[in-house]
């Protein structure tokens, strides 16, 4: 397995996606995880105890990845605990009641400015700080966790700026793909849909019932949602040693969502 004696840094790993990445990548061979998480640190040592039940290990990380220093502190940590760091996963954001979860129109600047502090300035941060934890045989995989089509529409308005950001943030992967490619790094974004025990878990029940029901009903042709498990071998695939080729790209692990056209109703789309 090409993860065999590779380490990772999964950002927001405590629970959900990141979680669910982190357990499918111990599953492929990674022996070494820092879980990186800001405020449930006892989430983030349920995960870490998860991890060792596999076999692997690794530590927890405290880190506001909106925070250039508090960057700067985790590499320092993994530079200590891995010496080499092959695998980075940019899946932290900042939580809903943090109040950048407005309308375009409402939003206050600074808590716009956080959102992209979380995403593309941490993603860029990131990336130079593993720069230097590279091994010297070249190769790692870089995968950041998006939602594309928060990019592409306008109707999910309290999104505006989480949605700019990751649009902003995915731009930035493909530069950087191109930058690392003579390095054999390769830079991939993984793009999920509706997924169960993701920042959808957050909104009010009423709505997330809403989100499912829609998705169960055929939005999703595969008629569910996705899991932290499904977000998990997509990144593990991406991984491995078969995916050295693949570079630049965004991986819509959706059970099918992203294919469907607003525009016609199920059944004229052979959804029955």
């Amino acid at each position: 397995m090409w993860l065999k004696g590779k380490a990772a840094l999964i950002t927001g790993s405590s629970r959900g996606i990141g979680r669910g990445i982190a357990l499918r990548l111990v599953e492929n061979g990674a022996p070494k995880i820092c879980i990186n998480y800001l405020s449930r640190e006892s989430e983030a040592n349920l995960t870490l105890s998860k991890v060792r039940e596999l076999g692997a290990d690794g530590f927890i990380c405290r880190a506001d990845v909106s925070n250039p220093a508090a960057i700067k502190v985790m590499y320092e940590q993994v530079k200590r605990e891995f010496g080499t760091l092959e695998v980075l996963v940019s899946n932290a954001r900042v939580d809903l009641s943090t109040g950048f979860y407005q309308s375009p129109l409402d939003i206050p600047l600074e808590k716009f400015e956080l959102a992209f502090d979380s995403q593309v300035r941490a993603f860029h941060l990131l990336i130079r700080e593993m720069i230097g934890l590279l091994p010297e045989q070249g190769g790692a995989r870089i995968i950041p966790i998006s939602y594309s089509p928060s990019g592409r529409t306008g109707s999910w308005q309290p999104w505006c700026a989480m949605g700019a950001a990751k649009a902003a943030m995915e731009s930035l992967a493909r530069y950087y793909a191109v930058a690392l490619a003579q390095r054999g790094v390769t830079v991939n974004i993984v793009s999920p849909g509706a997924t169960d025990d993701s920042v959808l878990s957050g909104l009010p029940l009423e709505v997330f019932k809403m989100i499912k029901d829609w998705h169960e009903g055929g939005w999703t042709p595969m008629r569910r949602m996705g899991t932290p498990a499904d977000m998990g071998n997509a990144v593990a695939m991406l991984c491995t040693e078969k995916a050295s080729f693949i570079t630049g790209q965004t991986i819509h692990v959706d059970g099918g969502a992203s294919l469907m056209d607003p525009v016609f109703p199920l059944d004229i789309q052979g959804i029955t």
